[in-house]
């Protein structure tokens, strides 16, 4: 028998829910709220929850990375009275298991909970805890578990994968990490820079190459490919692969056999692949300077790494971890570290991700050698500048918001029309600033997405 938590403040659909659950055969709870819901999702352990989208307390969506970050998290139904693309898309990469609207039957509405259902005994049937190699990869945020998990997955299979995130994230620590728990673990680990490829020389790089196969060309050499046999492929920054050769090494993936450069006979390479990028791949392929069919075959396994400001509860973990490696590195005491120290750093965005951190860890640790404790003064200008016009900027909006209207009374609007007419200038202005993007909206607003999705749709407004 599973227990399913029902988080919807229609009551009426609540109970007949709860009634098909129960002639399912499992056992149902009921709350109202997001607050109520909260309690019972951290409090009892349950295999599934449905979650209403619009709740009195706030947006659904909010909730679910939450309970996605539970150590022993439910699969989630996303419940919604009306279609929302958006949402749907917001849900399913938050780790939604699928996205329902309540106009369905609820014949057709618990459908998916029979599935999820499913899924999650075959899972518990087949599934046994593994210990991950995970050296210098750090971060307990949800973000980071659940691309723990799909690191699990493509290290425990001979599928393609393809790992995406802007510079600094960790795609080729990632990358090492799932050769590290593979069974190819024993053979070589091959990295193709492709930003480096000499343009006159890559084939004879990629799949090596005969003596006299061209000027210079004095004794055989056998290529990268050639060199994983056996082993794992690493394409660093493949969307830079130079588009002339892309079309041989799509059949190098369909073949794994090539024939090196001025051979007369094809070799043959077992090798597990993974890529990594930086690029929109998709964007490359509409503009014509990335092969379709190749991206395909890239991308079986896809791990799509979170940016820092997206995992921004890892920093101090991180903060803590590269201060005891640099302290062990230069030979010094392990350092203290002082409020102001960590509330720059969170207030920082960093740009350059867990590698621009590293950095600047490396960098205060150097400056406070003798010092027993991080102070803000330590930290780069820039980072300083950045958390001190934040804090003066709190403190002016705060002070704004008590600033006394010097209109006569009857000239002041009713506060809720008030409150409308702002919200919805605020976000007409928010739009021109984003110019369509949905990170950089929530980046300046500081509102998730599902929120800023819902005051959007409330004011029959859109980002484009």
């Amino acid at each position: 028998m599973a227990k399913i938590l029902i988080i919807d403040d229609d009551r009426q659909l609540c109970q007949m829910i709860a009634r098909h659950v129960e002639h399912m055969g499992h056992e149902a709870t009921r709350v109202f709220s997001l607050k109520e819901g909260l309690k019972e999702v951290t409090s009892g352990t349950f295999d599934v929850v449905l979650l209403d989208v619009r709740l009195p307390d706030g947006n659904g969506l909010d909730l679910l990375p939450k309970i996605r970050g539970m150590a022993f998290s439910p699969e989630v139904i996303i419940m919604t009275g009306a279609g929302d693309p958006d949402g749907a898309e917001l849900a399913v990469k938050t780790g939604a298991w699928d996205y329902i609207e309540k106009t369905s039957s609820i014949k057709q509405m618990t459908l998916p909970l029979a599935r999820a259902l499913q899924y999650r005994e075959e899972k518990r049937a087949g599934t046994h805890p593994v210990a991950l190699k995970i050296d210098g990869i750090i971060g307990s945020s949800h973000k980071m578990k659940a691309c723990f998990d799909l690191l699990a997955q493509a290290a425990a299979t001979e599928t393609n994968v393809l790992i995406t995130g802007e510079t600094g994230t960790g795609k080729e620590l990632f990358a090492k990490a799932i050769y590290e728990n593979s069974t190819r673990t024993d053979q070589n680990f091959v990295v193709v820079d492709c930003t480096a490829l000499p343009k006159t020389l890559v084939e004879s790089v990629l799949f090596g190459h005969k003596k006299g196969a061209f000027t210079g060309a004095d004794k055989t050499k056998q290529g990268l490919i050639k060199q994983a046999d056996g082993g794992t492929l690493f394409l660093d920054e493949v969307g830079e692969l130079p588009f002339d050769i892309q079309k041989t090494f799509l059949r190098v993936l369909q073949e794994r056999r090539f024939r090196p450069v001025g051979g007369a006979q094809e070799v043959e390479s077992d090798f597990k692949l993974l890529s990594a990028t930086n690029r929109d791949l998709d964007q490359l392929v509409r503009a014509g300077r990335f092969r379709k069919d190749l991206l395909f075959r890239l991308r079986s396994l896809t791990i799509d790494l979170p940016t820092l400001r997206e995992r921004g509860e890892d920093i101090k973990e991180l903060i803590r971890h590269y201060t005891a490696s640099f302290s062990d590195r230069f030979g010094t005491e392990t350092k203290g570290f002082s409020p102001e120290f960590f509330e720059a750093c969170e207030t920082y965005d960093w740009p350059g991700n867990v590698r621009e951190l590293m950095n600047t860890m490396e960098g205060a640790l150097s400056l406070a050698r003798n010092d027993a404790t991080l102070y803000g003064k330590h930290l780069p200008p820039h980072i300083r500048i950045r958390a001190a016009r934040a804090s003066i900027s709190k403190k002016e909006n705060k002070e704004n918001l008590f600033k006394k209207n010097d209109a006569p009374a009857h000239d002041l609007p009713k506060l809720k029309d008030y409150r409308e007419s702002f919200e919805k200038q605020y976000l007409k202005d928010l739009r021109s600033h984003a110019k369509g993007n949905i990170k950089k909206a929530c980046q300046i607003s500081g509102l998730s997405r599902s929120y800023l999705y819902d005051l959007l749709k409330k004011h029959d407004l859109s980002l484009s």
